[in-house]
């Protein structure tokens, strides 16, 4: 089976097949240059061989595998496979060194078991310090020996320090599922805290890129987060995996067409992501549509061609009942005026050349713009903000009040725009020319995107696929979702399949019982998360004065190693910053502070939550904040608390004991 000394001489067969790789790919990007026929193939094949050789130099420096599988019955019987993070092929075309975590042999070291051993006789995992192979553990399917063992463990319960890590190593069988779920299926995660979410749809990115790489690389695949904190947090993971070529943004960056530089009232907000606002839109837009007045007259030399009054209402008439675009709807009335005067032409013996068309095309543009104008969505959102008339029939007069400026801007070009008008500048942009599509769309804290949103998503994933991941009590959102059904199909895919992950791998047993406590408060239609882990600490501590309370915490926990998250209301953030520093406590490093707006999705190995209560008060929906930042924490969490508790909080475990030790296991 292979002692420690023969597993190490294959870490060095591994580096040294890494190093032939990118020796090959940087000599074929030369070679390359003169083996093409043509120049678009040449540059087709330098673009190809230099992204390769790019991403294999700027390859992660970390364990080249971290499982091996050894058959004893099947179709690979006699064989054994080291698992890793990438392909590595063997010396002089040999067999690989290592097997990609996605290819369809490794996918038993993820659903393999006693049970079902699937062929498997022994699965190996690895222990890494860094760079260096530390042991191994080996369960022996074939005996019926299963267990997860203490590096698996220790994989999972590993410090959080920088941004998030893949999980490729500990993928669980039901993770497994998603992860390789086909590219056709749109699927729903709902996820506790801790439950993988964010890294199944991460990796299933990976995944579908690997299993359908010429699709995927012509449509692309887009991930969105709910905030740049988080993209930060996540952007090291898909690079981990060999995966490069994937856009990761917001959804307002995605949106981002004009410049935020104003805020809503939340009763304006509250409008502007109503689906509604979708009719309102569509009836401002093509309420600039006219009814022709008068006949098209073209000169042409000492002629003058005319398209009729009666037959112009025809052509925008039917043009209309077309379901285009109103830019391409523009055009189609352009082209179809345009053939009229042809045939007038062509029927007295003129040639319609392509240069005559094209002067045709330019002199019928005034009565174009007559009867269906061209127009900027700036301009569209201007008129129904500055005096919504087309919301009249859809909207409340209260509601068409909260969206109206109070004072209005002179042009469009003047006006200022919100997040929330982001959206509705998108929709107006879409009515007027199709948005780019993507092969794969996954969005994370999906519950939180209002109607107008989803419609957003929904048209970048029209001809593709979703993976929507999130937790309907984790919505912080005024509208935020309650029934993933009925928001998927807000999304356009309400066939998609809702999966339920209730296992929580990263945050401890007694955080997942605290923050449970505000469950029935939240009315979420959630099942409850259970815990893998009986490790962690946590402390609910009554103080006189938060500011110093947090100090004492955030020195405690700065003995531990791993990531420290102080986490406050948004109000109070800047104080406890301030406070902090003037006690020496190193702000920036290992240790941050941030509001609980931006708290969501990420993890820290030790959270101080700074009085609960004033996160819950701070927002319409503040107990579901205060279940978000609850469980942030991975290893250990204090609460920090000068006002009562909020009232679901009340009920046990009320405090646990003092730090001792910086070497207690945790």
């Amino acid at each position: 089976m292979g002692t420690l000394d023969d597993e190490r001489r294959h870490v060095e067969r591994c580096r040294a097949g890494l190093r032939r790789m990118l020796e090959g790919a940087r000599e074929n990007v030369i070679v390359g240059e003169t083996v093409a026929g043509d120049r678009y193939s040449a540059e087709r094949l330098g673009r190809h061989l230099k992204s390769l050789a790019k991403e294999l130099s700027e390859e992660p420096d970390g364990p080249p595998f971290f499982g091996r599988l050894d058959f004893g019955a099947g179709e690979h019987r006699g064989r054994a496979y080291h698992i890793g993070r990438r392909h590595i092929t063997g010396e002089h075309g040999g067999p690989p060194v290592v097997i990609d975590w996605r290819a369809p042999v490794a996918r038993a070291f993820y659903r393999a078991g006693a049970r079902d051993p699937q062929g498997v006789a022994l699965r190996r995992r690895f222990g890494w310090s860094g760079t260096t192979l530390t042991g191994f553990e080996d369960e022996r399917l074939d005996r019926g020996e299963e267990g997860g063992g203490t590096i698996l463990a220790a994989e999972i319960e590993r410090p959080r320090v920088g941004p998030m890590r893949d999980i490729v190593a500990t993928i669980q069988p039901e993770q497994d599922d998603l992860v390789r779920a086909e590219l056709d299926a749109s699927i729903c995660v709902q996820g506790g805290p801790g439950t993988g979410k964010t890294a199944v749809g991460l990796h299933r990115a990976a995944y579908l890129l690997y299993a359908h790489r010429r699709r995927l690389e012509r449509s692309g695949v887009l991930v969105l987060g709910p905030n740049p904190a988080f993209l930060g947090y996540i952007s090291a993971v898909l690079p981990a995996l060999g995966e490069m070529d994937v856009e990761q943004t917001t959804l307002e960056r995605l949106l981002a067409s004009v410049p935020v530089t104003a805020a809503d009232t939340e009763d304006a907000a509250l409008v502007k992501h109503d689906a509604r606002m979708a009719r309102v839109l569509r009836k401002a837009l093509y309420g600039r549509i006219a009814r022709p007045a008068e006949p098209v007259v073209v000169p042409d030399g000492s002629t003058r061609w005319r398209v009729p009054e009666d037959e112009l209402r025809r052509i925008v008439d039917d043009t209309r009942r077309e379901p285009l675009p109103y830019g391409v709807g523009r055009e189609r009335v352009r082209a179809r005026v345009v053939a009229a005067i042809r045939r007038q032409a062509e029927a007295r013996g003129r040639t319609a050349t392509a240069a005559w068309l094209r002067r045709a095309g330019r002199a019928v543009t005034p009565a174009l713009d007559a009867v269906w104008p061209a127009v900027r969505p700036e301009e569209v959102l201007y008129e129904v903000l500055r005096d919504p008339v087309a919301a009249a029939g859809v909207l409340t007069e209260a509601e068409r009040a909260a969206i109206t400026w109070p004072r209005p801007p002179r042009s469009p070009a003047s006006a200022r725009w919100s997040a929330a008008d982001l959206v509705l500048l998108d929709e107006v942009a879409c009515l007027i020319e199709r948005p780019r599509g993507y092969g794969h769309v996954i969005v994370d804290e999906a519950q939180d995107l209002s109607a107008m949103e989803c419609r957003a998503v929904a048209r970048r994933s029209e001809h593709g696929s979703l993976t929507v991941l999130g937790d309907l009590a984790q919505g912080t959102t005024p509208w935020a979702a309650t029934s993933w059904p009925e928001h998927l199909a807000r999304l356009g895919k309400p066939d998609g399949r809702v999966v339920a992950l209730t296992t929580g791998f990263r945050v401890p047993a007694a955080v997942i019982e605290l923050a449970g406590t505000l469950l029935p408060a939240l009315g979420a239609r959630v099942p409850p998360t259970r815990s893998y882990r009986s490790d962690g600490l946590l402390r609910v501590r009554r103080v006189t004065e938060v500011d110093k309370g947090v100090v004492a915490a955030a020195r405690e926990a700065l003995a531990f190693e791993g990531s420290i998250g102080v986490i406050a209301a948004d109000a109070a953030v800047a104080a406890l910053t301030s406070a902090l520093r003037e006690e020496g406590v190193d702000v920036g490093g290992r240790l941050t502070v941030l509001p609980a707006s931006t708290a969501k999705g990420l993890e820290y190995d030790h959270v101080v939550v700074a009085e609960p209560a004033a996160i819950a008060e701070a927002e319409r929906r503040g107990l579901n904040r205060l279940y978000v930042v609850l469980t942030r924490a991975v290893s250990r969490l204090d609460v920090v608390h000068a006002r009562p508790l909020p009232p679901p909080l009340t009920s046990p475990p009320l405090t646990s004991p003092p730090l001792t030790s910086p070497r207690e296991p945790f």
